[in-house]
């Protein structure tokens, strides 16, 4: 539910402009430079209104001349009932830069906040007004860039292109402990099959894949167990038959008998863009994979998640996952919006 409504957010917020960074799950950074900075605060509470009624979210916003200014404008907009702060022509800034710790400073982390108090430095107005020269030779490039941000020079630019992920993990708690090799296979089959989805989703393949599983480090009374297998494949694949396959024979090798087992996964590794180009191995039968492949993602995206799956990964069995918080995905299953009952 969250990416569901993460994504909302996004494309709400590429309404106002297309060059944007999303940052994390739950935040991004967007140019507003196309807009008059007289009117830019007003652009800001627009922005907030219309994520509010399209999305339901409410958001702090920060606007600044840069990054690290805009970062420092959201900390402060989050205390606020407005929700929104703009930077944009306070002429002395140093008074709110004092306000603000040096460990709330995006980009100073914990060894860094040590090292600032060390050197007698306590919040973002001390940075901002240290030289230069002080800052190269007692710290990095990074730290004097941070430093430039504050004085409203922009050195931080905009990741407009996301970068591609370099592996995929997806793993479980069960909810009831596991200690028959078939459920364990099982549960391992459909991770993979959710594992290949993913990354087919991204157009990348895969050249590794790794299966672990592990028994709870508290019950002493069973004994503790932890094992892992690595295979690289002499392809890459996104391929969930073949993915399935050798994740299925990795577990093999590591399972043994006599343990209860918590938890199991899979990963993904060394992944790379999925081209067209074909190789020495191709064959028709590899496009005609490709093909089932394709058809299988769109069935689930149209159906939902293991409408068209293998029989591998179990048919109508029980989920065993630990789902005491889980919340419901009412934004993207129209079968599981709350229904409302009226007398």
């Amino acid at each position: 539910m969250y990416g569901d409504l993460s994504r909302r957010v996004m494309r709400t917020l590429k309404r106002f402009n297309c060059d944007m960074e999303v940052y994390s799950i739950d935040e991004a950074f967007l140019d507003l430079s196309n807009y008059p900075d007289d009117k830019i605060e007003d652009v800001g509470k627009e922005i907030r209104n219309i994520v509010l009624q399209w999305t339901g979210i409410p958001t702090s916003i920060g606007i600044a001349k840069t990054k690290t200014l805009s970062k420092i404008a959201n900390h402060i907009a989050k205390k606020k009932q407005s929700g929104l702060v703009s930077l944009i022509g306070v002429e002395n800034i140093d008074p709110i830069l004092e306000k603000v710790e040096i460990n709330d400073v995006w980009g100073v982390g914990k060894q860094l906040t040590k090292f600032y108090h060390q050197n007698g430095v306590y919040n973002a107005k001390q940075l901002k007004n240290k030289s230069n020269t002080w800052i190269k030779k007692n710290s990095n490039v990074l730290s004097s860039r941070t430093a430039m941000e504050l004085r409203g020079i922009s050195c931080i630019d905009l990741e407009k292109i996301s970068t591609k992920r370099k592996s995929c993990v997806v793993s479980r708690s069960f909810g009831k402990r596991v200690e028959n090799f078939q459920e364990l296979k099982e549960a391992i089959a459909g991770y993979s099959l959710n594992a290949s989805e993913k990354i087919r989703s991204e157009s990348l393949i895969a050249k590794s894949i790794t299966v672990f599983v592990r028994t709870s480090p508290f019950q002493s009374r069973f004994g503790y167990y932890s094992n892992s297998k690595t295979i690289d494949l002499p392809i890459a694949t996104n391929n969930s038959i073949e993915i399935v396959k050798v994740a299925l024979n990795a577990l093999e090798s590591i399972f043994k008998n006599g343990y209860r087992y918590q938890k199991a996964g899979i990963i993904l590794s060394h992944l790379s863009e999925a081209t067209n180009n074909k190789n020495l191995f191709s064959s028709e039968k590899d496009e005609k994979i490709n093909n089932l492949m394709k058809s299988i993602d769109t069935t689930n995206y149209k159906y939902g998640r293991s409408t068209l799956s293998l029989a591998t990964a179990g048919v109508h069995k029980k989920s065993n996952l630990k789902r005491e918080y889980y919340s419901k995905i009412d934004t993207a299953d129209f079968y599981a919006l709350p229904t409302i009952k009226t007398t």
